[in-house]
């Protein structure tokens, strides 16, 4: 049975759809089989991995709201081992439209379920918002990982996500564990990154992944071309930070 992991933090420009496309990529170089589903309507997973949510049909959003199943909807990447869900702008009429139904928190994790049987991993990229959606997503992942920019404000706004996460494993998920909170944008010359990863490091201690994701050009630019940075510049960074974190989550899954 694969594991799912929410990639989440309300805030946006933290690193989320960066992580999201470069530990898909390295879990599946890995030789782990590998699914993302882009939950957030701005679908920049979906572009980052060479697909234009324009003229995408059957996305997230079609998969939630019933009209078709989710192997329906997942497609082949050109990264071998990994698989998405896309996303499209309909997405955000979702939300709208769950509001009055019957256990409008859990129909991600109905709808999903079914891709366990087919996958070692399953990322799940939240949109910059702590809405239905992402609340959804919460509910359906058996972990969270938090990225964490190492910049001004990084733990502005972390308390409340820590809260939300409490609640949802109150009252809809009580499975729900963090994955880890990962340190990332890191510049080891300035004094207010070494501030906030001291600052992290000593709130949450064991929660924080040994990996840091390093500033990187080369993965700044990734996108941009509409790969992975492992297929833009393997021999980058940004490349050796993200297999190192995907390493990091094996071992501590106990999967070679």
């Amino acid at each position: 049975m694969g594991k799912i992991i929410a990639i989440a933090n309300q805030k946006g420009g933290v690193g989320k759809t960066t992580t999201a496309i470069n530990l898909a990529a390295s879990l599946a170089v890995l030789e782990q089989k590998t699914l993302v589903i882009d939950a957030d309507p701005q679908a920049n997973t979906s572009s980052g991995l060479g697909f234009n949510p324009r003229t995408i049909t059957k996305s997230i959003y079609e998969v939630m709201i019933g009209n078709i199943t989710a192997k329906e909807a997942v497609v082949k990447t050109s990264v071998p081992n990994l698989d998405i869900l896309p996303a499209h702008i309909d997405l955000v009429g979702a939300e709208l439209e769950m509001v009055d139904m019957e256990e409008r928190e859990f129909m991600m994790q109905k709808a999903i379920s079914c891709l366990r049987e087919d996958y070692q991993y399953i990322l799940v990229d939240c949109a910059p918002s702590l809405g239905l959606i992402t609340v959804n997503a919460l509910t359906a992942s058996d972990t969270v990982l938090i990225p964490v920019q190492c910049e001004y404000f990084a733990l502005e706004g972390l308390g409340m996500l820590l809260n939300t996460i409490k609640i949802i494993q109150s009252n809809l998920n009580p499975d729900l564990n963090i994955e880890g909170m990962l340190l990332t944008m890191y510049d080891n010359r300035t004094r207010m990154s070494n501030q906030v990863f001291e600052d992290v490091r000593t709130h949450f201690k064991n929660l924080v992944f040994n990996t840091v994701i390093y500033r990187n050009t080369r993965l700044s630019e990734a996108p941009s071309h509409q790969k992975p940075v492992l297929m833009y510049d393997a021999s980058s960074r940004g490349s050796i930070n993200y297999l190192n974190l995907a390493r990091e989550i094996l071992s501590k899954n106990n999967k070679k």
